[in-house]
């Protein structure tokens, strides 16, 4: 009954999948593929090397197309694939994470509301929460953005989804290039009188960084992202992630989801290592040196 009404209600499902030389991308196919829910979909995995064209034409399956952008950003990928998507839903992951079993049609149920015009999954950590920094990311994830997106949608306000899987109806042309997509997609969207919606069971895996350097230089990349230029296009733009709603609360909820004393003195580490990344932030956007569509690998995040 579900999944004909799905078809009714949707008709043609778009995933779209970006990358940059990801020699594991085939996992991330496959659990596309393997998704328990049965809706008519294309995938197009969109990247501009040679090696993930020759990985995703193995596939001897007319669902699955590859797309070559032209290796300027996943922004600029994401507006030429605007070109020649066929769905009325759109969903967006990356090539070096992978989708639980239900993941999309988890998703697609809150499309039923005719109201709702973008749906944010829910990143989960692969990363051992025995070590430092994976329980860091472990706590980023679930005490703070599970936390505030679950909070943010029982209140019908406005949220940023997450890069690694959302979804939106198929009513934009073209993003702006010098913002993160996973915060000015939602934002055009609600401009447009749309619901944001948060769907905490399409959980999508992820590797986290699992050393310091690594660390800093993803979170550091993704604060600019969520924060550079935003105020160009609504100075009003409605910032979930900030330093003073990090500093609010999320240092209680840093301190709350410790189970021990050891993740106690972790929890501590993390403000102060949290606060020299916004100041890293502001130094750079004052050097003018804000977010920038490219793609740029972070080694220790790749799992698959």
């Amino acid at each position: 009954m579900f999944i004909k009404q799905i078809y009714k209600t949707f008709g043609m499902i778009s995933i779209v999948i970006t990358a940059f030389n990801e020699p594991g991308i085939k996992k991330a196919i496959d659990a596309v593929l393997e998704q328990e829910s049965k809706e008519k979909y294309e995938l197009i995995i969109s990247a501009p090397d040679k090696e993930t064209e020759n990985i995703v034409k193995s596939y001897n399956d007319k669902r699955v197309k590859y797309f070559k952008d032209k290796g300027r950003g996943k922004a600029n990928a994401i507006n030429e694939i605007f070109k020649i998507v066929k769905g009325e839903i759109l969903i967006l992951s990356d090539g070096d994470v992978f989708l639980d079993k239900n993941a999309v049609s988890e998703i697609l149920k809150l499309f039923e509301d005719k109201n709702v015009g973008c749906v944010s999954g829910r990143p989960v950590a692969l990363n051992s929460k025995k070590h430092m920094i994976g329980y860091w990311s472990n706590l980023l994830l679930d005490a703070g953005a599970h936390r505030i997106r679950k909070e943010m949608d029982g209140k019908g306000k406005f949220l940023e989804c997450s890069g690694y899987l959302f979804a939106f109806r198929n009513l934009i042309k073209k993003i702006p290039t010098d913002v993160a997509e996973d915060s000015i997609i939602p934002y055009l969207i609600w401009k447009k009188g749309y619901r944001i919606r948060y769907a905490e069971n399409a959980r999508v895996f992820v590797k986290y960084p699992d050393n310091l350097k690594d660390f800093i230089k993803q979170r550091k990349r993704a604060g600019a992202g969520s924060h550079s230029r935003l105020t160009k296009y609504d100075k009003n733009f409605p910032k979930v992630k900030s330093f003073w709603n990090e500093a609010r609360k999320g240092i209680f909820w840093a301190f709350g989801y410790a189970e021990n004393l050891k993740e106690l003195i972790w929890s501590f580490c993390l403000i102060f290592v949290r606060a020299w990344i916004w100041i890293g932030y502001y130094l750079d956007a004052a050097r003018g040196k804000g977010y920038v569509d490219k793609w740029e690998r972070v080694e220790s995040t790749k799992a698959i």
